[in-house]
Order: C-alpha cells, then sequence, then structure tokens
C-alpha cells in the first residue's frame, strides 16, 4: 500500500471508534492542558511583573534592615544581599532603622542621586468622604518630597510634598488613582482641596495620581501617600522601621552609589570595623528577581504533572491498540493474504496511535493557551502563547504515540495470515 493509502485506512479507522478515540484523546488533551495552561499562566505572570518592577526603574536601590521574606505556596523564599551576607555576629544585627538614622543618611549622601525615606502606614484601611468610602484594602504610605519620582509615579493634577509640609507632618495626602475615582469618579480633578477620612482621620487632598497600573502582584493606584513625618506623628511607629531609596542619576554608577550608600550608612549604624553591615541593599528588581525564580519551580511541577498525566496517557493508548489488533486480527489476514505487507500493517497501527495522541495534544494546546490567557486578562497583559512548550508538547505528543503504538503494530504485523483468517 502507499503512503497515501495507509494513511486514509488509518485516519478512517480512527474516525469510525469514536468513543474509544474520544476517551483516549481526552485524557492527553487534560495532560496538556494542564501543562500548556500553567505555562502560559506562568508566562502572563512574568510579564506582569516585569512591567510592574520596570517602572521602578533600573537605577535605584533600597536599604532595609533585614532582608526580604516572601511567601510563595507555604515556601519561604529569602532575598539574600549582593552587598553581603549577614553572619549575624554583631549584637545590633536586627536593628530597625530609627528616624534619626534616615535623616543624617539623606543629609550626608551627597552622590548624584535622589534619596527618600519612606514609612509604612497601616494597611487594608477605609477611605472616606460626605458620601462614599472605599473598600478595607487600600495601603498607606508615608514618603518625602522625592518618594513620587523614586516610585515611578506622576500627578495627574494638584502638588508634590515640599519640605514644609514634611518638616511639618501636617494632615495633607496625595490619592492614588483608584481610591479617587471611587471618591470622585472619572473626574478625580474633584478631589483637589477636598477633606476626606484616612483611617477614621481627616486629611486635605493636595494631589491625585495618574493611572499607574495593577496586577495580582501590586496594586499600585489603590494607595493613599502622605508624608512620613505625618505617620510618625500620628501612628504607633515604635517598632517600624524606616526605609531608605536612592535613584542614581546614571545607571552606569549603580555599583559606586551602592558603595558610597554602604560607607555612610555604617557610621551612621554604629559599626565598628570589624563588624558586619546590620542592614541589606537592594536594587529595585530585587523582589521581583524572588517572584520569578518562585515561577520557574512551579514551571518544573508543571512539567512534571503534564508528563505523569501523558504516562498514564500512553499505557492506555497502548491498551486500546491491543484491542484493536485483536478486534482486527481476520482484517489483518486479509490485507496479508492479498499481498499487504508487514511495513504497511505497522505504519497502519502507528498512524492511528500518533493520529490519536496528535487529536489530544492540539485539544490540549487550544485548551491550555484559552486558560492561561484568562489569567492573563486578569493581569492586564497581552496575549501569550508560549511556542517553545506548544513545540515541546506536539514533540511529546508524537514520541508518546509512536512508542504506545509500537509493540501493537509489531505484533500486528507479523500475525500468520492463515491463523489470522481463521480468528473468531
Amino acid at each position: 500500500m502507499q503512503f497515501s493509502d495507509t494513511f486514509s485506512l488509518a485516519y478512517r479507522t480512527v474516525k469510525s471508534n469514536r468513543l474509544r478515540t474520544g476517551i483516549t484523546v481526552t485524557i492527553i488533551a487534560l495532560g496538556i492542558t494542564a501543562l500548556i495552561g500553567i505555562i502560559t499562566a506562568i508566562t502572563s505572570m512574568d510579564q506582569s511583573l516585569k512591567e510592574n518592577f520596570a517602572l521602578m526603574g533600573a537605577n535605584s536601590f533600597s536599604i532595609h534592615y533585614q532582608n526580604w521574606n516572601i511567601r510563595i505556596g507555604g515556601r519561604r523564599q529569602v532575598h539574600k544581599t549582593k552587598v553581603g551576607a549577614l553572619k549575624q555576629r554583631s549584637s545590633n544585627a536586627t536593628k530597625k532603622i530609627t528616624y534619626q538614622e534616615a535623616r543624617l543618611f539623606k543629609e550626608r549622601y551627597d552622590f548624584p542621586a535622589l534619596v527618600t525615606i519612606t514609612l509604612s502606614g497601616p494597611q487594608n484601611i477605609i477611605v472616606s468622604n460626605e458620601k462614599v468610602k472605599t473598600n478595607p484594602n487600600v495601603g498607606m504610605q508615608g514618603g518625602d518630597e522625592n518618594y513620587l519620582t523614586q516610585s515611578g509615579y506622576s500627578l495627574e493634577a494638584g502638588r508634590n510634598f515640599n519640605k514644609i509640609d514634611i518638616e511639618s507632618g501636617r494632615n495633607i495626602c496625595i490619592l492614588g488613582n483608584s481610591v479617587a475615582q471611587k471618591l470622585y469618579g472619572d473626574n478625580t480633578v474633584r478631589a483637589l482641596d477636598r477633606i476626606i477620612l484616612v483611617a477614621g482621620i481627616k486629611y486635605r487632598v493636595i494631589g491625585v495620581l495618574k493611572n499607574k497600573g495593577s496586577s495580582a502582584f501590586l496594586n499600585a493606584d489603590n494607595i493613599v501617600i502622605t508624608p512620613y513625618t505625618n505617620i510618625r506623628r500620628l501612628f504607633a511607629t515604635d517598632g517600624t522601621s524606616y526605609d531608605i531609596g536612592v535613584m542614581v542619576n546614571d545607571p552606569k554608577n549603580m555599583d559606586a552609589a551602592i558603595s558610597e550608600a554602604t560607607g555612610i550608612f555604617r557610621p551612621i549604624r554604629k559599626l565598628a570595623v570589624d563588624e558586619d553591615n546590620n542592614f541589606y541593599i537592594d536594587k529595585s528588581d530585587a523582589v521581583a528577581e524572588v517572584f520569578m525564580k518562585s515561577l520557574g519551580t512551579i514551571t518544573t511541577a508543571a512539567a512534571f504533572i503534564g508528563l505523569i498525566t501523558l504516562l498514564g496517557a500512553a499505557i492506555g493508548l497502548m491498551n486500546i491498540m491491543l484491542v484493536a489488533v485483536n478486534e482486527r486480527t481476520r482484517e489483518i489476514g486479509l490485507i496479508k493474504a492479498i499481498g499487504g505487507k508487514k511495513s504497511g500493517i505497522r505504519a497502519q497501527f502507528l498512524f492511528e496511535s500518533v493520529l490519536i495522541s496528535m487529536l489530544g495534544a492540539l485539544l490540549g494546546i487550544l485548551f491550555g493557551v484559552l486558560i492561561g490567557n484568562g489569567v492573563s486578562a486578569l493581569l492586564h497583559t497581552g496575549f501569550v502563547v508560549p511556542w517553545l512548550w506548544v513545540v515541546i508538547g506536539i514533540g511529546t505528543c508524537s514520541l508518546v504515540g509512536l512508542l504506545a503504538g509500537l509493540y501493537p503494530a509489531i505484533k500486528a504485523s507479523r500475525l500468520d495470515p492463515i491463523v489470522a483468517l481463521r480468528y473468531e
């Protein structure tokens, strides 16, 4: 038989056994859907992370009193600084950065860069005016006159903080775009000079931020920003550490800027020459790196789940092909009796097996990409197709089909035509 005849016969056989084919195709499709779906979702998350952290710039770093501890899937991810590992030898190894230390650093750091002092305020608070109030999911952040630039924000209306605002710590605030829209609708400019309640305290709105965008990881617009001295004055901050951000004018000077910051901050922290740093310096993309490493672990787990599912599908496909050999024993005997060759019979069964696998792969890829891009739509990223994994999925399913159909195909080709014709 010619190739076209063999393939046509295999296709008609697959088409005629719809229930058996459908079950096998579904099993294979589930494995590929799980694999491609998770990979597509992870690609969307990765893209969203890069977009969000790119807004912070590649020319900034921050100083904390301890390293990052992020929990993803119940597993703690610890980000270790590149400046040097803390040996916990110093008696003040976990000493928090105080108000005086942060102010001294900003005064003494004369490198060509912007320095900002930040202090986290209460989270999950309610913001309200005389008519509307937000959900209890708004964050409050304290900053100075350089905070907006450092964090990648820009004003839609109003003004930034000035030095008098920072020194006095008065009750003024800048609203994130989401908060302003919730309180005053699309015309967010109406919020200017209004008195609102933030966590039950009266504040005057001096500015409204432009929409920065949000994702599953960051909601940069659902925020109220006030001078860090205001948070220090009104809220209990005894157990809170101040953070220091530095934005260098030229990214090429990052290493020099970090070295300068370390040299200035060590005396402020009263560290002896032989003591380790009791603070951590992280570049702006440090948190994103931790998330991306965790997403790589999830990718490996997804691949393992998909391969286990395909292994089960391969066993099921082999059993189905063996049943097909038994059902068509007389047909095989007839083909051999009229001059059919072993190679043609083997090719027919292999074509059937690969065809079933490929149908499962195509359906799995289709549903996987659609499900994964459902996550992409939630994260407001573009349409994602993980082409590398699509190729891997097709190749894997082709291999599964070949291996699953190989033994039944060889068994069918070796049948004795006389015995096969007598088979009942």
